[in-house]
């Protein structure tokens, strides 16, 4: 019998295994999603994996490569699981499109694919949205006010598609502030945090809903780092930078400066910590790099929520840092292996 001579090394984890791991990883947060804010997280979801997988079929073709296993990698699928997540649940249906249009064709495939993109291309997708369609992407579902109004799919269909409610309700009645706009408008307004928290949009400890949604995330997270699909340092690194931060603002100013647990807890912090920042295509490389990027999105996450111009700078705080990773890791470079020096 031949013998393999050695080294015996396993075999790398595929990309699609660990694609599909994060997306179960999602599964729980996203059905507890659909929960609070109802059918427009499930029409999103089904519109930016259909737009996906059509640029991404179409961009293949053009650059002359082959379709099924570029396809069936999972890379796509978690660009779009993503944005539809980030997305407002009462959208029109184009608003998904050209998110995946932005995410696919400008951020992945124009820098050469899946490896070779600078930015996450999840969070330039939502980033473009955002700046281009304030409007839209401001129609937040009140938690549960999608059954209290009785708002079944086919109304999400036709508001979707024709921009139609039903006669007996008004776009006031099912949607409202975010718990961060409703922090950041109520602050602006000379109210104290513990006014603007004395609202019935707030729970336990953030928003009403999001609060509990942003807990699955953290479990599905820990899981990944469990099951080492992602390592522990950049979300230790952002969650540890914005908890820190938002703890010395709130302890010198508590009536100005909402606590950490709200910051943790409210927007996408939970979901760039462990989905989004610990992509290894736009994040740092060394460890101690994945800290510092972690730590410097973080701050960043509570300088653009208390001083810049959106309720939640996730996105823009990932993307910075995205610009920030080459230069973090040209000053952390791990040593060579029988050379001096320090990591």
């Amino acid at each position: 019998m031949a013998v393999i001579s050695s080294p015996h090394l396993h075999s790398p984890a595929k990309v699609s295994g660990v694609m599909l791991q994060v997306i179960y990883a999602l599964v729980p947060a996203l059905l507890l999603e659909f929960w609070f804010f109802g059918w427009g997280l499930l029409l999103n979801l089904l519109l930016t994996l259909a737009a996906g997988y059509l640029f991404e079929a179409a961009m293949l073709q053009l650059r002359g490569r082959p379709l099924a296993p570029f396809l069936s990698d999972g890379s796509m699928a978690v660009t779009a699981v993503l944005l539809a997540a980030a997305l407002p649940p009462l959208l029109p249906f184009w608003v998904p499109v050209v998110g995946m249009l932005f995410a696919i064709v400008i951020a992945k495939h124009l820098y050469g694919g899946l490896g070779y993109n600078p930015f996450n291309p999840a969070m330039v997708g939502y980033v473009v949205l955002l700046i281009s369609f304030p409007l839209e992407m401001s129609g937040w579902v009140a938690p549960g006010g999608w059954r209290l109004h009785d708002f079944g799919l086919g109304d999400s269909l036709n508001y979707a598609f024709s921009g139609q409610l039903p006669p007996h309700i008004t776009l006031d009645a099912i949607t409202g502030a975010t718990p961060l706009d409703a922090m950041r408008t109520g602050l602006g307004l000379a109210k104290t945090v513990s006014e603007v928290e004395s609202r019935p949009l707030f729970g336990l400890f953030a928003g009403r809903g999001f609060e509990w949604v942003n807990l699955l995330v953290l479990s599905g997270g820990l899981w990944l780092i469990f099951k080492r699909i992602i390592p522990w340092h950049t979300p230790v690194g952002l969650l540890g930078g914005l908890f820190v931060t938002a703890s010395l603002f709130h302890l010198v100013a508590p009536d100005q400066f909402a606590g950490p647990l709200f910051h943790l807890l409210s927007g996408g912090a939970m979901l760039g910590a462990f989905f989004i920042a610990t992509d290894p295509v736009t994040c740092a490389t060394s460890n101690r790099g994945r800290l510092i990027f972690g730590a410097g999105a973080g701050v960043l996450i509570f300088v653009i929520r208390t001083w810049g111009g959106y309720p939640d700078g996730t996105a823009f705080a990932v993307l910075l840092m995205n610009m920030a990773a080459p230069t973090i890791d040209y000053y952390t470079q791990p040593r060579v292996y029988g050379h001096g020096g320090s990591e």
